[in-house]
């Protein structure tokens, strides 16, 4: 754990305004070039969440970078991905300035992609997860193939939005993902996973719990049982959590559930109760209390915008 300032991002008009950017052509998503930043976000070591998800290529000297608790460099050029509420730190070698990165990065809102294929997808890939640490360092063919479908999702957003602009970006954004697999099972053959990284083991365990269906008849577990099977103390848990995600247990635990929630809204035809049941509400109201609360919006009014 460290005290080095933290900034969280919202949503990608919230970053844009912040890095002194113009406002974003496509609400939901956006390439960033990261020599066109005007000015930086930060002076010094700083700490970053975005609530979307974000694929960055990125060379910067003297420049370490920190993925979950793991930390690699940024000298040469490196491809890292970030899924929503993860924790991404940037610091410089004792005694260097912190340099502008080169490179770029797109920025792509989870509600984008809902109600497509690529929702559920998504959390397939590995390399979106804290246990895959390793950068993924590229060849200069690579970078050029991986830049140009970048640049393809620029060119689709900025020309005349119509129906068929989603599924344009959203095949971009596929196949770029594809490509990154294979790049990463060149790269790693033999890949060690942090085996002790307590934000991994974390996303794993909430992960059985939310997919097991122990949610509909449990509930949410509580910070002694998530504690327990981490084998840390809950106040321990709280505190890193509070430390690199800026949320206690309590609230990462509903972020996890409404996106969970917002799958089932746009993947499947089960009621709202259905759903709320599922997630182990025992009244349709509390859950639609919080989902609104998270969303601005009710279940059924999230549901209704994606037909």
């Amino acid at each position: 754990m460290n005290n080095h300032p933290l900034h969280r991002f919202h949503t990608i008009t919230e970053y844009h305004r912040a890095a002194g950017l113009p406002k974003p052509a496509h609400p939901l998503v956006s390439l960033v070039h990261m020599d066109e930043l005007n000015r930086p976000l930060y002076e010094g070591p700083f700490s970053l969440i975005y609530d979307f998800y974000s694929i960055s290529l990125k060379k910067a000297k003297n420049t370490k970078y920190r993925y979950g608790q793991q930390a690699s460099d940024f000298d040469e050029g490196v491809l890292f991905f970030m899924a929503p509420g993860q924790v991404f730190g940037v610091e410089t070698d004792k005694g260097n300035v912190l340099h502008r990165p080169e490179g770029w990065m797109i920025l792509i809102h989870p509600d984008f992609l809902w109600n497509t294929p690529l929702a559920k997808t998504i959390k397939q890939y590995e390399f979106f997860s804290y246990s895959v640490y390793e950068a993924l360092y590229l060849s200069d063919k690579e970078e050029t193939m991986l830049t140009t479908l970048a640049q393809n999702i620029e060119q689709e957003y900025h020309a005349n939005i119509d129906r068929f602009s989603q599924n344009v970006i959203i095949a971009q954004l596929e196949l770029m993902l594809t490509y990154s697999e294979r790049f990463y099972q060149r790269q790693f053959i033999t890949r060690k996973i942090a085996s002790h990284e307590i934000l991994a083991k974390l996303e794993d365990l909430l992960t059985r719990y939310f997919h097991s269906g122990e949610l509909a008849q449990k509930g949410l577990p509580s910070v002694t049982y998530i504690a327990e099977n981490l084998n840390i103390s809950p106040g321990y848990l709280s505190s890193l959590l509070k430390s690199l995600t800026g949320q206690n247990t309590q609230q990462h635990l509903h972020n996890k559930l409404i996106e969970l929630a917002k799958e089932k809204l746009t993947t499947t035809n089960l009621s709202v109760s259905e759903i709320a049941y599922e997630l182990g509400f025992e009244h349709l109201q509390s859950f639609s209390k919080l989902f609104k609360t998270k969303t601005s919006v009710s279940p059924m009014e999230f549901r209704q915008s994606f037909n």
